[in-house]
């Protein structure tokens, strides 16, 4: 029986929201690829929320071939986070939200390649960021995951809401 993927698993809670996401893990060179926030200063992993029908692992290979233009492979689960934040998207904007997240190393193929700089109409850009990057960075464990990958998963968690 093949199984219906439905929508985003992002739903109401009280006064602010439940995500549950996935984020790809894409290094090269020592460098991670991120996306540029359009709304902060800050970088963020490329992936997104889970779709109503669909594993994780199936997530961050759909998430990563719309934002990338490549298809990659999971290679392990790396860390599964637990945060709670403000949301700073104009739609939701102040919104407070509880996100769960499980973030993959991707395989990344040596010829592995961007077809764009950006992501869909060009608002979002990628870069290539280094551990040691001036940039403020989500996940915040990201610096780690580059310079330093555990061959087991990592729980993580924090409250940004202060």
């Amino acid at each position: 029986m093949e199984h219906q993927i439905g929508p985003d698993m992002c739903v109401p809670c009280g006064d602010g929201l439940v995500n549950i996401r996935v984020g790809a893990i894409i290094i090269k060179g020592g460098k991670a690829l991120m996306v540029k926030s359009v709304f902060g200063d800050y970088c963020y992993s490329v992936g997104g929320r889970i779709k109503f029908g669909e594993t994780a692992e199936q997530a961050v290979a759909r998430e990563a071939f719309e934002e990338t233009g490549c298809t990659l492979s999971v290679d392990r689960l790396g860390y599964v986070s637990e945060v709670y934040f403000y949301n700073d998207n104009p739609k939701q904007f102040g919104k407070p939200v509880y996100e769960l997240a499980l973030y993959f190393y991707m395989n990344v193929p040596e010829d592995f390649a961007l077809a764009s700089d950006h992501i869909g109409d060009g608002a979002e850009k990628f870069r290539w960021v280094a551990p040691d990057a001036p940039e403020t960075l989500y996940p915040n464990f990201i610096r780690e995951a580059i310079a330093s990958p555990k061959p087991y998963v990592i729980f993580d968690t924090r409250d940004d809401r202060k």
